[in-house]
């Protein structure tokens, strides 16, 4: 047998087979008579590995392990694209186009809600993937990419070729995949986007490939006179092309496909939030032009949050750490935008009263900003004649104490400081990440220690040791998860003094406050001795602040429970940093937007705010510079509005580092 013949006759029919049922829907041969092949090839390849092709469809599962993702830098930007909601809108976007080009057609396509992708090609062969990053720089993410089976290894194209589209996950490949997690004891993804994303971004190629990642390709970096024909050659050349795409000469067809589509979207096997609708000639695209940001020849049509119905079974109130009580509306379970929900917070009396919700009510549902569930309101035509209003608790639903709700507020407040859903949630709060960052100590586990008797206040989190033998004991617990507990206790009292400032719960002090007075006052000592002018001579601090600040340290309670966590021997300072005057931030205002991709948002902060900077959160006349990260907003609207300096991540990154 002539091995490289069969090697390469088994790659030819694995491809075929691969674009049949991948690409086009259409397979021709069994699973079973494909994985046969599959073997075969593997066998074949490690047998013979001076046989081995990067173009390989063994390639599909995957192996290539990184350390990191490199940064890529694009050579065209992956400009993102205005947002419009209503039908009206898409009037003025045509009327607009026609008055610059009024032979100008259109093509519509659905916006499929995944990450976008850069594929680049060099003598047929798939030389690159990159995910967009900020427009500019984004991630090679090639070893993954090459994992999914609708994207070609090679095409028929030789000269450079660069493509773009969409990463997505089916719908069917998320239930698979969080039916696996469930079992495994992992975090479920809320949707098909978060699904893709996280998976396109795990550093194992083996796993990326078992997620079942697909692709739509709708962008032709190549010469073609309109977007009809990009589709077309990119259909030609082999890669995945949505069906759905559709030319249209006017506003009204343009309105009639976004009509039709909101039909068919929930029988889609994929999620889409939208419709893309571009100019069709090439030609006309510069003279039509860009903003900054985005092209003016092309505009997202979003579709309004999907809304639901169902049934209100009770409104729930919880007691935060602080006192403050929260009603929750408790419905049931409903799958909206990619995730089932079963309750939505309610906020405070006015919000409630607003609603206008009674017992027993149908309810709409949506997420607010595709996110968060909300109550939208109730379906009046269901509504059982003589039903009772809901309407805001007068005491505790933990220690039954009367409420309290101060003059100017919007809120309620248990003011018992032993009830016990307070004391929990203050615990709660303090061994958060945010706070005192306590490792394994979470909620389950605080109130399991709680109800035994084992935490009372924060101090009681430091005297656990004592208690080991007996924590072993308790139930779904045992040696090794107390003892890691422990040595995390123990760990943290090596957090520096802002830390326990905001873990303490002061009301009104964040963490960003905590820092701030700590910048100033390094030691408990000094904060101890600081009065309520000296907390109100501290800029970005103002009178409730200073007051609640103030008062905490007044109570002879609080003073106690410090003296224990001094003697538990929690740091009690502050380093104090030397902030640079001379570097290119120093002086300045700063806003940062969007996501950056080498920093998070805190660190990006500490480092600017070392070098002399103020970063602050809005923008307005008065700041100097916008840092601006992948999928910036409003913020750098206005800031281009304003004509403030705009800078991007990679410059940024430069900037630090001189």
């Amino acid at each position: 047998m002539d091995i490289e013949a069969r090697i390469n006759e088994l790659r030819d029919k694995l491809n075929k087979a691969g674009y049949e049922y991948y690409v086009l829907d259409n397979p021709t041969i069994s699973d079973y008579e494909y994985d046969l092949m599959m073997k075969e090839l593997i066998e074949l390849e490690d047998k013979y590995p001076q046989f081995k092709s990067p173009t390989s469809p063994t390639v599909k599962i995957g192996g290539e392990v990184l350390d990191k993702f490199v940064k890529v830098t694009h050579s065209t930007p992956m400009m993102s694209l205005g947002d419009i909601f209503s039908l009206d809108e898409v009037d003025d976007f045509v009327s607009k186009i026609k008055k610059i080009a009024p032979n100008a057609t259109f093509v519509c396509e659905l916006k499929i809600d995944g990450l976008s992708v850069s594929l680049k090609y060099e003598n047929g062969h798939l030389i690159q993937g990159a995910t967009r990053g900020n427009g500019r720089i984004g991630e090679n993410i090639t070893s993954n990419v090459k994992t999914i089976k609708s994207v070609p290894l090679s095409i028929p194209y030789l000269e450079p070729l660069e493509v773009r589209g969409e990463i997505f996950m089916p719908k069917a490949s998320l239930v698979k995949l969080n039916l696996e997690r469930e079992a495994n004891g992992e975090e479920l993804f809320a949707n098909c986007r978060n699904a893709a994303a996280g998976s396109i971004r795990q550093l194992d190629s083996k796993i990326v490939a078992k997620r079942n990642l697909d692709t739509f390709i709708y962008y032709y970096l190549g010469p073609v006179s309109s977007q009809a024909e990009a589709l077309a050659k990119l259909k030609d050349l082999g890669f995945k092309v949505n069906p759905y795409a559709k030319v249209c000469q006017e506003a009204i067809e343009i309105k009639d496909y976004i009509n039709h589509v909101a039909t068919i979207r929930d029988s889609l096997p994929y999620d889409i939030d939208g419709v893309v609708i571009k100019v069709n000639e090439m030609d006309l695209h510069d003279l039509i032009g860009y903003t900054v940001k985005v092209p003016k020849w092309a505009i997202a049509y979003k579709f309004k949050p999907e809304e639901v119905e169902t049934k209100l079974l009770e409104v729930t109130y919880q007691v935060g750490r602080s006192g403050v009580i929260t009603p929750v509306a408790n419905f049931s379970p409903v799958f909206v935008q990619g995730s089932t929900v079963a309750k939505a917070t309610l906020h405070n009396e006015d919000y409630l009263i607003s609603k206008d919700i009674c017992e027993g009510d149908t309810i709409i549902i949506h997420k607010a900003g595709d996110v968060i569930p909300e109550v939208v309101g109730p379906v009046l035509a269901k509504r059982v004649p003589g039903a009772k209003p809901i309407r805001m608790i007068k005491e505790c639903p933990c220690c039954h104490s009367p409420l309290v709700r101060y003059e100017g507020e919007a809120d309620y407040y248990c003011i018992n400081p032993n009830c016990e859903e307070r004391i929990i949630n203050s615990l709660i709060h303090f061994a958060s990440k945010p706070a005192y960052n306590i490792e394994n100590l979470g909620e389950q586990i605080i109130r399991l220690f709680y109800k035994e008797g084992y935490l009372r206040d924060i101090a009681d989190i430091f005297n656990l040791a004592t208690y080991r033998e007996d924590l072993i004991a308790l139930p779904k617990l045992g040696p090794k998860s107390i003892d890691n507990l422990l040595v995390n206790i123990e760990n943290s009292k090596n957090n520096t003094l802002d830390h326990l400032i905001f873990g303490l719960g002061i009301p009104n002090v964040g963490a960003k406050v905590a820092k701030i007075i700590c910048e100033r006052f390094n030691t408990i000592e000094a904060i101890l001795a600081a009065s309520y002018e000296d907390i109100l001579s501290i800029n970005d601090i103002g009178n409730v602040i200073a007051r609640d600040f103030t008062n905490y340290f007044k109570d002879e309670n609080n003073l106690k429970l410090l003296t224990k966590l001094k003697e538990a021997g929690l740091r009690m300072d502050y380093p104090r940093i030397e902030i640079r005057t001379n570097s290119y931030f120093s002086g300045k205002k700063v806003v940062l937007t969007g996501s950056l991709q080498n920093l998070t948002r805190d660190e990006a902060k500490a480092r600017l705010e070392l070098l002399g900077a103020s970063v602050v959160s809005s923008v307005s006349k008065k700041t100097d510079l916008v840092v601006c990260g992948e999928d910036a907003g409003s913020k750098l609207t206005k800031a281009l509005e304003l004509n403030i300096k705009v800078i991007y991540e990679d410059e940024f990154i430069k900037l630090l580092e001189e």
